[in-house]
């Protein structure tokens, strides 16, 4: 994976109408800039390969992508198409996936510039499956891709399954064991292929795999609430990962205290508490790829943390967002 070079990080969230984008100059100060007014901004991914490209996946105008870091835009193809999901491939270059609402799935191996439909994922979809956020359909919340074997692909579904395919999306398993079926957050680690991870509203609220996806369990000693969202890894060692949580969907998403706190897991230990309890909901966690034991928090007020210790202690950058709607990613200039 690239290294970010220091003084180049840019951060991207959606704003609810288009994406707002912060960007560090090399002499350390920040900007924050609105842009794509008007398009409804769900998921964005940065490319593990290209930092500098960047996905932005919308409910009405199909997939945009950016070869600037986010400061311009081009069509990326679905059009039409509500996407809920968008993930990079770390192990393959120019593979794309989207997921959708209604639940589907549909792969690029060109950067986008053509799609394939990804039938057998649609014929895996449950009578049951609910989405309490949309009622009126369930959608594919959040996809993770292998970083050692391009053809296994986790996907998930808010309210539903996680799913798995292990060549290519051509077949698709059952919900997998052990795994949360309310997902919100799905990745693998960033180079070890063993190691998933899953935040979620059901169960322990954070989930973990150890053999890429297959099987699943949900530690909760120590984990005072259990609706989670967002959770990372350390790119260094696997065993430490980091999840997000709150007492429920109304204090996570609601006008109120949020009461969210984030934990850190260590080589299966009893999960500690590094940060909280926040007013506002840890819709984002991220590790840098060039450092262990950096950690960035990225919150539904607009705040960004970041820790160079695991968590141990924090400090806010010097910007602001106006809101961070769900997610939030890092890549850099090209």
């Amino acid at each position: 994976m690239n290294r970010l070079p220091t003084g180049s990080r840019i951060f991207v969230t959606p704003s609810g109408s288009g994406i707002e984008r912060a960007a560090q100059s090399p002499d350390g100060s920040w900007s924050v800039h609105a842009l794509l007014g008007g398009t409804d901004v769900r998921c964005l991914a940065a490319d593990p390969l290209n930092p500098a490209v960047v996905y932005a996946g919308s409910n009405n105008q199909g997939l945009l992508r950016s070869t600037d870091g986010g400061e311009t835009w081009v069509q990326a193809g679905l059009e039409g198409i509500a996407i809920r999901s968008v993930a990079v491939s770390p192990s393959r270059s120019g593979m794309v996936c989207v997921g959708t609402k209604p639940p589907g799935l549909f792969i690029s191996q060109d950067g986008g510039t053509t799609w394939q439909d990804l039938p057998a994922f649609r014929k895996r979809r449950q009578w049951w499956w609910f989405t309490p956020a949309e009622p009126k359909d369930e959608y594919v919340q959040a996809i993770a891709l292998s970083p050692v074997d391009p053809d296994v692909i986790l996907a998930g579904i808010e309210l539903g399954a996680v799913l798995r395919s292990d060549d290519g999306g051509a077949t698709w398993s059952i919900h997998r064991k052990g795994a949360l079926r309310d997902c919100h957050t799905l990745i693998f680690h960033a180079h070890d292929g063993h190691w998933a991870y899953e935040g979620g509203g059901s169960g322990a609220g954070a989930a973990v795999s150890r053999d890429g996806g297959q099987t699943w369990t949900q530690p909760r000693q120590g984990l005072a609430a259990h609706y989670g969202w967002a959770v990372a890894a350390d790119p260094i060692r696997p065993e430490i990962w980091y999840v997000a949580t709150a007492p429920g969907p109304f204090k996570a998403h609601g006008t109120g205290r949020a009461e969210a706190c984030i934990y850190r897991s260590s080589g299966g230990a009893i999960w500690d508490k590094i940060a909280g309890p926040l007013a506002a909901m840890p819709y984002a966690l991220i590790t840098d790829p060039a450092q262990s034991g950096h950690l960035i928090a990225g919150l539904s007020d607009g705040t960004v943390m970041q820790s160079a210790n695991y968590g141990a202690t924090w400090e806010t950058l010097p910007f602001k967002f106006g809101q961070i709607r769900r997610t939030l990613i890092m890549t850099c200039h090209p």
